[in-house]
């Protein structure tokens, strides 16, 4: 007679088990989906918007030709020392001097070395036409360390995800409580621990900036990353656990794309009002002008990360020290109670733990320093990665094509690397640019030389073999043409090719974002049906970027967008595979290894927009072992080359996957597995989407 009862309480058990799961990888799908989103339509078209650029002079026929076309927001100065003030103090990204015999164009590399790329050649192009003589001056160059301006951006990654990950970490270690009296002094505290290892990292140790720069960058450094981690401890106190997810999305998925680190006036207008507001944008802003503009007009910056922390401080202090110590003395003249009871000390712990007596304080200090020690390892480790393999991109043994002969191409391998590669005749290297093999190729016939460069290989490469193939022209008294060459052109919403770098982040954290949240929604790492859940979400997922990217961000043709389905659900079901392996094996460790393996050490060593040529030896040699770079291949390659090129890295993937499916199946045989936390919030702590890179 109870079978009945027992029965319907195992169906609406299991019930609610599916409907948990749905609710999860929902939740998963919403994040990945907002992360794409944001992160492409921030990042997919820079092109200058409404660009500080200063006059000087008469009205100038080239200005107006150039400003036509171009988002110019054009500022006239009296003169030409006047005009020069201002490029040195960071205000403009460039200038045109006209006079009555020659013009000057003055660029300015350091405020950004895209909008240098994007005003320098239409600028001199216009000139010429108009037959007006014109010259180059470059104001505040950037350092060779820092040839495309790539670290403001880079020491971005370590500042912010250090000041978040350490308000994660201590509300985790202390239980919950996120409004402890204490909370604020830990936090600023390790914020000088990981302003000082990111600057000894970055600045003397990898060398992306010069020493002399230590000094100075240290306390900018630790006030973006205090402004970070009070923010989000704040947020936390008024809001609970969810607080954390809150600061992963405003801070990171919302705030880091329109961080400008190429430049902020190439950033969609309405991405760069949104940016203002939010500390990465300011953070990038007060390290550049202190990097390359001597510390000029950071005042807006410094005034806004100060409000963070001391926001932050006021919040934090509110509800740890002055909202129970007013409601312990109302209680006190209100009642008759004990002493004990009624003591504001009974109500206001200083550290968790004391309830149990000096043993839980001891434990308590010990889990806050192990906490903040993993804090400072992941810091560290992407102070270290990124900025190793990204800040300055130069290229090696670049596949290059040659038909015939000639002293440029001589000449042009004394600045830049290339394996170079004999074609008979202009269709043969053409068919292997068509086949991704080369990434351009110098064409010599009869005293003439053409090269041609392939913008859909690279976004950097075409730019680098221009200036290369010029000079070497320009050092051989020989002419030179350069031309563009693409099998299927770049569509204009992503005139450099960037997409597909991008769009790659949210696949890659959105895989091991599902595997981490369904095991704490369900109590354990694997179960009979997870890797069909996994699969699941994978396919789901791979077509909702893919309509994202392709149909409402118009990010690659649409005539693609059949065949990026499945590589995109591929590439999610990879990682979602490999992350749940290792929470079998590991438990909630697990994860931060999948963080480790996949965008620590796979993701910069994808090649990117970039390629593959321009990592360093390290990097490159370590891309092919891992998913992101079969991944950015396959999709790449897929998408602008008709698939030519992709079949090592389809392999590789199917092998992952293949290998990790019949794994999690037979681990999930096993009958005990590693501890799993029971919170949601606690596992996105370490799933959360650390490595969109701003």
């Amino acid at each position: 007679m109870t079978s009945g009862p027992a029965q319907a309480a195992s169906t609406a058990q299991g019930r609610g088990g599916v409907l948990k799961v749905v609710v999860t990888l929902a939740v998963v799908l919403v994040g990945q989906a907002l992360l794409a989103l944001c992160l492409v339509s921030a990042q997919q078209l820079l092109v200058p918007r409404n660009m500080p650029f200063g006059v000087s002079g008469p009205p100038s026929p080239v200005v107006a030709e150039v400003a036509s076309r171009a988002g110019l927001d054009l500022t006239s100065y009296p003169n030409t020392s006047a005009v020069m003030e201002a490029a040195n103090r960071g205000e403009l990204y460039g200038a045109y001097l006209s006079t009555g015999s020659a013009d000057t164009l003055v660029v300015v590399p350091a405020k950004s070395f895209f909008a240098q790329t994007e005003l320098e050649p239409a600028f001199v192009a216009a000139a010429h036409k108009l037959h007006r003589p014109v010259t180059v001056r470059q104001i505040a160059p950037l350092a060779s360390s820092d040839p495309v301006g790539a670290v403001t951006s880079l020491l971005l990654l370590p500042l912010l995800i250090g000041g978040y990950l350490a308000a994660v970490f201590v509300f985790k270690a202390a239980h919950g409580v996120a409004a402890a009296p204490w909370r604020a002094a830990i936090l600023i505290g390790y914020a000088l621990v990981g302003a000082l290892l990111t600057d000894l990292i970055a600045g003397l140790a990898i060398g992306a900036y010069a020493s002399s720069h230590f000094w100075p960058l240290l306390p900018c450094f630790w006030l973006i990353t205090s402004a970070v981690a009070l923010a989000a401890a704040a947020l936390q106190a008024m809001v609970g656990k969810w607080g954390t997810l809150l600061v992963a999305v405003l801070f990171i998925a919302v705030g880091g794309p329109p961080a400008g680190g190429l430049g902020t006036y190439l950033l969609p207008v309405y991405w760069r009002n949104i940016g203002v507001v939010l500390p990465a944008q300011n953070a990038v802003t007060l390290v550049n002008r202190v990097l390359y503009f001597g510390g000029n007009d950071i005042s807006t910056p410094l005034t806004v990360l100060f409000l963070y922390a001391a926001a932050g401080t006021a919040v934090i202090a509110w509800f740890g020290r002055i909202r129970p110590a007013r409601a312990a003395a109302a209680a006190a003249r209100g009642t008759q109670t004990s002493s004990s009871l009624s003591s504001p000390g009974a109500q206001t712990s200083s550290l968790p733990g004391d309830a149990a007596g000096a043993p839980g304080r001891r434990r308590a200090v010990i889990g806050m320093l192990v906490a903040l020690g993993i804090c400072a390892v992941m810091q560290s480790l992407f102070a270290t990665t990124y900025m190793s393999a990204g800040h300055a991109p130069k290229a090696s043994d670049m596949p290059f094509g040659a038909v015939g002969s000639s002293p440029v191409l001589t000449e042009a391998q004394k600045k830049i690397s290339l394996k170079v590669i004999q074609y008979p005749n202009v269709a043969a290297a053409k068919s292997a640019m068509d086949q991704a093999r080369v990434f351009g190729a110098l064409v010599s016939s009869g005293g003439t030389n053409t090269l041609i460069v392939v913008p859909s290989m690279s976004d950097l490469a075409p730019l680098d073999l221009a200036v290369r193939f010029e000079e070497a022209a320009r050092g051989t008294g020989q002419k030179l043409a350069v031309q563009q060459y693409a099998p299927l052109p770049l569509v204009p919403k992503d005139p450099f090719g960037l997409v597909q770098a991008l769009m790659l982040v949210p696949l890659l954290i959105g895989g091991y974002m599902s595997s981490t949240l369904l095991m704490t929604a369900t109590g354990k790492a694997a179960g009979r049906w997870r890797a069909a859940q996994l699969a699941g979400f994978a396919v789901v997922s791979g077509l909702v970027i893919d309509l994202i990217v392709c149909y409402w961000l118009q990010g690659f043709p649409s005539s693609k967008f059949w065949i990026t389905w499945p590589i995109c659900s591929l590439i999610v079901a990879v990682v979602a595979f490999v992350a749940a392996v290792l929470q079998k094996l590991l438990g909630p460790i697990g994860t931060l290894v999948t963080v480790v393996v996949i965008i620590l050490l796979g993701n910069p060593s994808s090649g990117g927009a970039s390629g593959v040529p321009y990592l360093p030896a390290f990097w490159r040699d370590l891309g092919p072992y891992l998913p992101p770079r079969n991944g950015y291949i396959l999709l790449h390659h897929t998408i602008y080359f008709d698939g030519h090129g992709t079949s090592q890295a389809l392999i590789n993937l199917l092998i992952y996957l293949v290998v990790a499916a019949a794994a999690l199946i037979v681990l999930d045989l096993r009958h005990t597995e590693a501890d799993v936390p029971t919170d949601a919030t606690e596992a996105a702590a370490v799933s959360v989407p650390i490595g969109a890179v701003p």
